[in-house]
């Protein structure tokens, strides 16, 4: 990394600087980079629970967002409930093209590329023969989730593809979406 672009200033809302700053203290000392995102949920009736995100462990220490984030998740009348929040599965959706938009303004800022627009339509196929236990050979989750971006900005159309195609390479939720992880499930009963 030269240091023409250490010296760049924010772009498309990203602070630059900081950006290569952290890469660096993360080059530096790879355990900075150990980070624990969590939340509570609680049921409230029927189908509609809330989540709530506070906390999360980062750059070695305890932190606090700015504010305490409340989700509401519920599913829709057709599915026996009130509607009253996003369904569990569209998170997914809104993890998804979240953080690959999150990494095309970081990205595009760090090659110093102004974007004048990012659109993303994200639509993800489940059948609920696999949920509701009908079918054993129908998967629960998403059989397929399809991502179109609009992208424009000053450079080049490859270019504004190759930002999207990093992003998507580094991006965490589509890591998780397309690998997999373990997930472990327990349970204190009373």
């Amino acid at each position: 990394m030269s240091t023409a672009t250490h010296n760049r200033v924010a772009r498309n809302g990203v602070d630059v600087p900081t950006l290569f700053a952290t890469l660096d203290v993360v080059k530096g000392a790879p355990e900075a980079a150990k980070f624990q995102f969590r939340a509570t949920n609680r049921w409230v009736s029927g189908t509609h629970s809330q989540t709530t995100i506070s906390g999360f462990y980062g750059a070695g220490e305890e932190r606090q967002h700015v504010k305490t984030f409340v989700h509401d998740a519920d599913h829709p009348e057709v599915l026996v409930g009130g509607d009253h929040g996003t369904v569990p599965v569209e998170y997914l959706l809104v993890g998804l093209t979240s953080c690959l938009t999150a990494g095309i303004g970081n990205i595009a800022s760090a090659r110093g590329v102004d974007l004048y627009s990012v659109e993303s339509t994200i639509e993800g196929d489940i059948d609920l023969n696999g949920i509701f236990g009908f079918d054993p050979g129908t998967r629960n989750g998403y059989q397929q989730v399809r991502v179109h971006f609009d992208i424009q900005g000053d450079a080049p159309a490859a270019v504004l593809e190759e930002i999207v195609e990093q992003s998507r390479q580094r991006s965490a939720v589509y890591d998780v979406m397309t690998n997999g992880i373990p997930v472990t499930v327990d349970v204190s009963a009373g």
